[in-house]
C-alpha cells in the first residue's frame, strides 16, 4: 500500500466530510505536486474523478483514498496522521522517501 492514515487522520477527514457536507460518493485524494521549498509539496482534497488505470483506490479506517500512481512512486510507505496542539494543528506526512523537508513539512526532496 503506497500510504496510511492514523486512526486520528481518518477521524479528522470523517468530521470535515461531515462537517462540509462533502458528497458521499467523493473520496480522499492524497497526491504530491510539483513546488515548495523542498521541490515536491504534499497534496490532499476531496476528489470523485476515478481513472482505473492512474489510480489506485484503498479504504482505510473507514476513509475512501485515492493516489495516482505517479504520487504513490514519492508516497510509499507514507503515513499521514493529524497533530493538533498548541504551537500547530493539521495533516502531517512521515515519509519514508524524502531525503529532506522544509520546517514545516508540507513540502519534501525525494
Amino acid at each position: 500500500m503506497a500510504i496510511s492514515l492514523t486512526e486520528r487522520a481518518a477521524g479528522e477527514v470523517k468530521r470535515i466530510m461531515q462537517d462540509q457536507k462533502v458528497e458521499t460518493e467523493m473520496f480522499l485524494r492524497v497526491g504530491v505536486t510539483g513546488g515548495g521549498c523542498s521541490g515536491f509539496s504534499y497534496a490532499l482534497q476531496f476528489d470523485k474523478a476515478y481513472d482505473e488505470k492512474a489510480d489506485s483506490r484503498y479504504d482505510i479506517h473507514g476513509v475512501p483514498v485515492v493516489v495516482d500512481k505517479k504520487s504513490a512512486l514519492y508516497l510509499d510507505g507514507t503515513t499521514v496522521d493529524f497533530y493538533e496542539g498548541l504551537e500547530k494543528r493539521g495533516f502531517t506526512f512521515e515519509n519514508p522517501n524524502a531525503v529532506r523537508s522544509c520546517g514545516c513539512g508540507s513540502s519534501f526532496q525525494a
